[in-house]
């Protein structure tokens, strides 16, 4: 540190943030807009909030702008929830796979007993069923507990199996 008195007086090395001007008043409606800006508080990382109204502070980005919580990214999946959503989803994709195979393989004696206008929507309803149940649960179950998510994509992996493949097989009996 040097001595020089003149260095008591510099702005060398002092970051922060240079105090607000006074503003003109405004109208009232401004003011209102004003008042519910200033309301919105952020957080700079390594800071939560804590105790009611935590969930509205925003984050403050290294690059100073402010991003409030809807305009967050929702949370990011674990990797153990990744993995599990893989395997179902893999899961249905070979269910999916099962229903063509099966259903196939059981057309010509559906011909017997009904017509390809009932056999057909039904059809395709059933290869699209595992997608759609995939599909159903991720959507419906965003803001639920994760177990909840999981219950229901093992009660689909339980409740879609592909009976026609399992019964009769691909070479049949």
């Amino acid at each position: 540190m040097t001595s020089d008195s003149d260095d008591a007086l510099s702005w060398d090395g002092d970051d922060g943030v240079a105090p607000k001007a006074r503003t003109p008043k405004r109208s009232e409606s401004e003011a209102s807009t004003q008042r519910d800006h200033a309301d919105d508080a952020a957080l700079p990382d390594g800071w939560n909030a804590v105790g009611r109204g935590s969930e509205a502070v925003g984050r403050v980005e290294t690059d100073g702008t402010v991003t409030m919580p809807d305009e967050q990214e929702s949370a990011h999946l674990s990797t153990a929830m990744l993995l599990t959503l893989g395997v179902v989803g893999g899961v249905y994709l070979l269910y999916s796979i099962g229903w063509v195979v099966g259903g196939m393989r059981l057309k010509p004696l559906a011909n017997l007993i009904v017509a390809d206008a009932m056999y057909v929507p039904w059809f395709v309803l059933a290869v699209a069923a595992p997608a759609l149940w995939f599909l159903a649960v991720w959507v419906l179950t965003r803001a639920k507990a994760t177990w909840i998510r999981v219950g229901l994509l093992l009660l689909g992996v339980v409740l879609l199996v592909p009976w026609p493949f399992v019964t009769v097989g691909v070479i049949g009996s």
